[in-house]
């Protein structure tokens, strides 16, 4: 029986980048990559980590924040952090940065006083649009977490979800959702699947991403697969002229 492997943590270094950017050593390795998740956390609502002082540190902050952002409409997908010396540089990925960016620029003001409260240092906000949010794993995550929540039934949402991601150019998709579905006595699992899904292919660019719908009967688990293509560049070799040169047969 294979292994199962992140496809992402997999791809890292090959045709996936880091959502970190930095480098540290010893406690303070530590205390950094904490700050991450407390950032992370911060914009996307997702649990903290560190212990319960950050965690209580980012729930008070984000009471602070636009409520586009709380609420999720901003459709942020990710969050890349880099480290300067004096400053720290945080790039949003989003779907909708008008909504993001607020009247006037009054949203970003807002996250960025919250950002620099956390960290202690001076940040640098990149609002960067996503083109086709309809092929985002996170995006297309959230979406079918939050009709699962409003009792629309799971197979109506994935095959919804799979239709738009198929028409906006992606090669392959797959959803799975997990728990009580329906409000059954037993949790199970259900996928559906179209298009080619290459797990084991380095070269393959697979988005992936999780999220959880919390509904009246527990919490409902969704997992998204989305192949975008080969992303390896295509490397052309130029012809040598061989005038007056021997080339053996």
């Amino acid at each position: 029986m294979g292994r199962k492997v992140h496809p992402i943590g997999m791809r890292l270094g090959i045709n996936q980048g880091w959502q970190g950017r930095w480098f540290a050593e010893g406690s303070q390795y530590r205390d950094q990559l904490h700050q991450d998740f407390a950032i992370r956390a911060l914009l996307m609502g997702i649990p903290s980590k560190g212990g319960a002082a950050k965690s209580a540190e980012v729930r008070k902050l984000r009471k602070d924040l636009p409520d586009t952002i709380t609420s999720g409409k901003a459709g942020i997908s990710r969050v890349e952090v880099e480290r300067f010396p004096g400053k720290v540089r945080v790039a949003i990925y989003t779907a909708k940065p008008g909504i993001l960016i607020g009247r006037k620029g009054e949203g970003v003001k807002k996250v960025r006083a919250c950002l620099e409260s956390l960290v202690g240092r001076k940040v640098e906000l990149d609002i960067k649009e996503i083109a086709s949010p309809d092929t985002d794993a996170m995006l297309v995550a959230k979406n079918v977490a939050d009709q699962l929540e409003r009792r629309i039934a799971y197979r109506r949402a994935m095959k919804r979800a799979i239709q738009q991601a198929m028409k906006q150019g992606a090669e392959g998709i797959k959803i799975l959702v997990g728990g009580r579905l329906g409000g059954a006595e037993m949790s199970r699992d259900v996928w559906l699947r179209d298009g080619r899904v290459p797990l084991q292919t380095l070269r393959a660019n697979l988005d992936y991403a999780r999220a959880e719908a919390t509904t009246t009967y527990g919490q409902i688990g969704v997992t998204v697969w989305i192949y975008k293509g080969e992303a390896t560049p295509e490397i052309e070799e130029k012809a040598e002229a061989t005038e007056g040169v021997y080339v053996s047969e």
